[in-house]
């Protein structure tokens, strides 16, 4: 049955291929011709996995550049199909026939809620676990829950490398004996004594729901904290950004390794971050690792350049559902030090289900438009009227807000209307929407 499975998945991804799709249908059909395919695999050395809420793909994507360029081949899911099926496919699609898997890693970007089904036959060696937001409320419900699935997913033998400013994230490092190491970011000019996000899902210690005490915020609920009743806290951080410089773009990583800033991001900056200590854990040159990060320009769509009539901007895809992601672009345009005009857009919830739930976008710092250096903002898409509503509740003067549901219309008046440079918001179902209408440069 193991040969067969095997086989089925490799003539399925052939075709696939050919005709462009294919990155899950293979191991579907894998799993159904011997549902324990994948503890029959004869894993590498190294099998590291990625999940959390957000960062994942980013992550993933700059851990394998780097682990490449220090000589070692790698085996990824690139097109980011991160549950059971899409890892099935990545696995056997790297086999010989007789289950020998043939790279020296196994990297996974894994979806936090298909974590425990996958790792149920393998265990990672390392495993990363980025952070834990609200996101899509309807298929995730509460980042407690989620945190409960991930628990489901560790074994002993696995080395955790977590986010030791997330409460929440910090809380796995109580699982019995595994060996946990944590990254974090010092204080930085952003930083805040006071949280200042719409929401805060963290006021309360997620261990024993004592009030905890924040020394910082970086965003929502990361920064320093400390739980005066358990002691949860993030005084004891392995690898950290000892020095943030969002205005002159860089990062200072152990108080001795500086690294350039391609995106000038917190959000970005911690994506570097657990790239940096998974690749210390493992014994990479340093060089390899700085030099690689060092002004490193994602690959995997997710920022894009562009030029619509004589204006150039940057398209920021957002997380469907996940106001902390759709923050965080929010925070690039707003400390871009030039006028901006920012376009958003909302024309589908999501890319698996159709729901006309709106109420993340509540949660979305909109607050941040009312920078001085944003001049113009324009929404666009199906749900334009209940961004609309919610600006109405940020103070935002309305005369430098452009509404317009056609994307057509609303893209063409950029061509007359941008004032200075231009930052798009948007999600990976609506990118191309924009995307197909300008002159995309990168």
């Amino acid at each position: 049955m193991k040969t067969l499975a095997i086989i089925s998945n490799k003539l399925i991804r052939i075709i696939g291929k050919l005709v462009g799709k294919g990155s899950s249908l293979p191991g579907q059909v894998a799993l159904k011709v011997d549902k324990d395919i994948l503890s029959k695999i004869k894993l590498p050395k190294y099998i590291i996995a990625v999940t959390g809420s957000n960062g994942k793909t980013s992550t993933v994507e700059m851990i394998y550049q780097v682990l490449n360029n220090a000589g070692l081949s790698v085996a990824y899911n690139k097109e980011g199909s991160n549950q059971i099926e899409g890892v099935t496919t990545l696995i056997l699609d790297n086999c010989d026939l007789s289950g020998n898997f043939k790279k020296d890693v196994l990297l996974i970007e894994s979806d936090e809620r298909y974590a425990r089904h996958t790792f149920k036959y393998f265990h990672p060696t390392h495993y990363v676990i980025t952070n834990l937001y609200r996101d899509q409320l309807t298929r995730n419900g509460h980042p407690e829950w989620i945190y409960n699935i991930i628990k489901d997913s560790i074994y002993p033998e696995t080395t955790l490398i977590l986010n030791g400013d997330d409460p929440l994230v910090s809380m796995f490092k109580d699982l019995s004996n595994t060996k946990t190491y944590f990254f974090g970011v010092d204080r930085y000019s952003d930083s805040t004594n006071e949280s200042i996000a719409t929401y805060n899902d963290d006021i309360y210690c997620p261990k024993c729901n004592h009030k905890l005490i924040y020394e910082y915020y970086h965003y929502n609920h990361i920064g320093r904290f400390k739980c005066p009743n358990c002691n949860l806290g993030n005084d004891n951080i392995d690898f950290k950004i000892s020095e943030a410089n969002l205005d002159e773009s860089y990062l200072v990583i152990d108080d001795k390794y500086k690294i350039n800033l391609a995106l000038n991001s917190i959000y970005n900056a911690y994506n570097i971050l657990a790239t940096y200590s998974l690749c210390r854990l493992l014994n990479i040159d340093t060089d390899i690792i700085c030099n690689t990060l060092n002004n490193y320009i994602l690959k995997n769509g997710r920022v894009r350049q562009f030029k619509v009539g004589e204006y150039q901007g940057t398209l920021l895809t957002s997380k469907h559902e996940n106001s902390v992601s759709y923050n965080q672009s929010l925070r690039v345009a707003k400390n871009y030090k030039g006028d901006v005009t920012a376009f958003i857009m909302v024309d589908a919830i999501s890319r698996k289900y159709f729901t006309s739930e709106t109420s993340w976008l509540w949660d979305i710092d909109f607050e941040l438009l009312n920078s001085p250096n944003i001049k113009k903002v324009v929404l666009a898409g199906l749900y334009v009227s209940d961004i609309a509503t919610r600006l109405e509740y940020t103070g935002i003067d309305f005369n430098k807000v452009y509404i317009e549901k056609d994307i057509e219309k609303a893209v063409n008046y950029l061509k007359d209307n941008t004032i200075g440079y231009i930052y798009v918001i948007t999600c990976f179902s609506d990118q191309d929407k924009f995307l197909n209408r300008v002159e995309v440069l990168q």
